[in-house]
């Protein structure tokens, strides 16, 4: 009886335990949401970089919408691991914020990317991004074109390309489930070329 009051006692801590962490893990996942978005916004104001917090080794780079999903998340730069635990972020092998050639922004499955499976064909997406060299603010619209799910292995439409395009890359099947064997990949061309957008900044024209 006293063994059976211990270890029912022994799942109960453990079970509290767990509870905590879920909470203590989804507080920490806000709280970082809300200091990269004001990063972002600092970018915009000081036209400089500005990491969310000081040991950070990321900083807020665009922002990238999905209207008709009701989409809205800030990116990083650099697609790496921790950096990826935060945000949807940019693969540093492929073109930079503006520049000619292949997007690519790598996101989970499980969150941040998780939204593209409501994704279709002809799905307006709106890109924003700050040119410090410039002191502009941009934005560019895209539209889909493209929905496939590729073996990891298959990398072509992670590669240079000879024209502007937007690529999202997550791992497939959406979801929790302990695999994800494939890749999810959302391509996307230009609908204009971008234009320098109002801001808290006086811009100069296109």
């Amino acid at each position: 009886m006293k063994a059976a009051r211990i270890l029912s006692a022994l799942i109960l801590v453990a079970a509290i335990c767990l509870t905590g962490r879920a909470v203590y893990l989804r507080a920490k996942a806000g709280l970082a949401g809300v200091l990269i978005r004001r990063a972002w916004e600092q970018n915009i104001q000081s036209g400089r970089p500005h990491a969310p917090w000081p040991w950070a080794d990321t900083h807020p780079i665009a922002r990238l919408r999905i209207p008709r999903l009701g989409y809205d998340e800030i990116v990083l730069e650099g697609a790496t691991p921790r950096t990826l635990a935060f945000g949807p972020a940019r693969l540093q092998s492929e073109a930079g914020m503006g520049e000619p050639g292949n997007l690519v922004l790598a996101g989970h499955r499980t969150s941040w990317f998780k939204p593209l499976e409501g994704v279709q064909k002809g799905d307006a997406i709106e890109l924003e991004w700050f040119d410090t060299r410039r002191a502009r603010l941009h934005e560019r619209t895209y539209v889909v074109t493209a929905i496939r799910i590729v073996e990891p292995e298959e990398v072509t439409l992670l590669g240079p390309t000879p024209d502007d395009a937007l690529t999202l890359v997550t791992c497939y099947p959406f979801g929790h489930g302990p695999n994800s064997p494939q890749r999810y990949i959302v391509r996307a061309l230009p609908l204009a070329p971008d234009a320098g957008i109002q801001s808290g900044l006086k811009l100069e024209s296109p």
